[in-house]
C-alpha cells in the first residue's frame, strides 16, 4: 500500500470516529470565520483547558472583527492577560483592522488571502479556509505531523520545513470539501489531542486508525516522530525591583520591539543584585528607599530565552517620576503585566 493509499483509507474512519467523538468546544458551536480564527491564534501554545474561559471572555467583549479592530490595545492586552505570548494579540488587531478596512469586516475565504494577513501562517490559514468554510485545504500543526508520520512510519525530522510541506502536499491532493474537510481538520487534530499522544503515551487500542498504521504494525509508534534536538535557552538573571510608595507601585512599559514588546513590567535590571546593590543603583535613579529585602524569586521560560529572577521589595518616601505609580486595584483593573512576573503580582494584587 502507497503513502496516498494508506492516508486514503484513514479518511474515511477518521471521518466515522470523529462524528462520534467530536468534543462540544465553545468555538465548534459556532464556527464562524471570526470564532475559528480568534480560538486558533489562542490556541497556538496554549492548552484547549486553559483557553476556554479565555475564549468565552474575549468573544463576549470583542463579537467580531470590527470590535477588535476598535478596542485599544491596553484592553486588548487585559483580556489576553495569562495567555502569553502577546503577539498573538497584537497581530490579531493588525489583521482585524485590515480585514474591517478592506474585506468589509468578513475575513476572506480563501487560504491565499488569509495568508497576506498578519500573524497568519499556513496552518492558521488551512484551519480557518477548512474549518469555517469548507475549503479542501490541510491545516498541518504538530498533532497532525504526529498522526500521519506514524501513519506511514517515516523518520523524517518532525521539525523540519520540509516534512511539514510534504504532509501538507499529501494531505492536498486527498481533502474532501465542505462539511467533511472541516471534520477532517477537526479530526486529525482531536485524534493526536486525545489518542495518538507523544512518546509511550499513544493509546492505539483506541485508534480507528490502528490497523491501517505502519508505525503500530512495526511496533515504532513511541519513537516516532522524531524530532531534532532544539537549540537550548539563553539564560539570563534579573532582578525585579518591586517599588512601593505609599499604597502605589512603580510599572513601566517596555520597548514596543523586542520581547514583551510594548507590555507593562516592574522595573528590573540585569544581573542579581543584592540589597546593598539595589540601593546603590537606586540612588543614580535619585530615589533614597527606607528599605530594601529580598522578595522571593522565580523563573520563567521563553521559547529561546530563560529568566532567572530575583525580587527586592523596596520602600520609597518619593515617587520617581520617570515610572508609573498605580494603587494594587489600578494594577489589576487596567494593566496586562506579562505572567513572567506572576510570583509578584499575586502577592501585590
Amino acid at each position: 500500500m502507497t503513502e496516498k493509499e494508506r492516508i486514503g483509507a484513514a479518511i474515511p474512519r477518521l471521518l466515522a470516529w470523529h462524528r462520534v467523538n467530536r468534543r462540544p468546544l465553545p468555538w465548534r458551536d459556532r464556527p464562524t470565520p471570526y470564532a475559528v480564527w480568534v480560538s486558533e491564534i489562542m490556541l497556538q501554545q496554549t492548552r484547549i483547558e486553559a483557553a476556554i474561559p479565555y475564549y468565552l471572555r474575549f468573544m463576549e467583549r470583542l463579537p467580531d472583527a470590527r470590535a477588535l479592530a476598535e478596542v485599544s490595545q491596553e484592553e486588548l492586552l487585559k483580556l489576553w492577560e495569562g495567555l502569553g505570548y502577546y503577539s498573538r494579540a497584537r497581530n490579531l488587531q493588525k489583521s482585524a483592522r485590515v480585514v474591517a478596512e478592506q474585506y468589509g469586516g468578513a475575513l476572506p475565504s480563501s487560504a491565499q488571502e488569509l495568508r497576506k494577513l498578519p500573524g497568519i501562517g499556513d496552518y492558521t490559514a488551512g484551519a480557518i479556509a477548512s474549518l469555517a468554510f469548507g475549503q479542501p485545504e490541510p491545516a498541518v500543526d504538530g498533532n497532525v505531523l504526529r498522526v500521519i508520520l506514524r501513519l506511514t512510519a517515516r523518520w523524517d525530522d518532525a521539525l523540519a520545513p520540509d516534512t511539514r510541506v510534504w504532509v501538507t502536499g499529501l494531505l492536498r491532493g486527498l481533502y474532501p470539501s465542505g462539511e467533511d474537510a472541516a471534520l477532517l481538520t477537526e479530526g486529525l487534530m482531536e485524534l493526536g489531542e486525545t489518542v495518538c499522544l507523544p512518546r509511550e503515551g499513544a493509546r492505539c487500542s483506541a485508534c480507528p486508525l490502528a490497523e491501517l498504521c505502519l508505525a503500530r504494525e512495526r511496533g515504532e509508534q513511541a519513537a516516532l516522530p522524531v524530532r531534532s534536538q532544539p537549540k537550548p535557552r539563553r539564560v539570563e538573571e534579573r532582578t525585579v525591583l518591586l517599588l512601593r510608595c505609599g499604597d502605589r507601585w512603580a510599572v513601566r512599559r517596555r520597548a514596543e520591539k523586542g520581547l514583551l514588546a510594548g507590555m507593562w513590567e516592574y522595573p528590573n535590571v540585569e544581573g542579581l543584585l543584592n540589597p546593598e546593590e539595589a540601593k546603590a543603583l537606586l540612588g543614580e535613579w535619585g530615589a533614597e528607599p527606607r528599605s530594601v529585602e529580598p522578595w522571593g524569586e522565580a523563573r520563567h521560560l521563553f521559547t529561546h530565552v530563560e529568566w532567572q529572577m530575583r525580587g527586592l521589595l523596596i520602600l520609597c518616601d518619593r515617587a520617581i517620576p520617570e515610572l508609573t505609580w498605580r494603587t494594587a486595584g489600578e494594577l489589576f483593573r487596567e494593566h496586562a503585566i506579562p505572567s513572567a512576573f506572576r510570583a509578584w503580582t499575586e502577592k501585590i494584587v
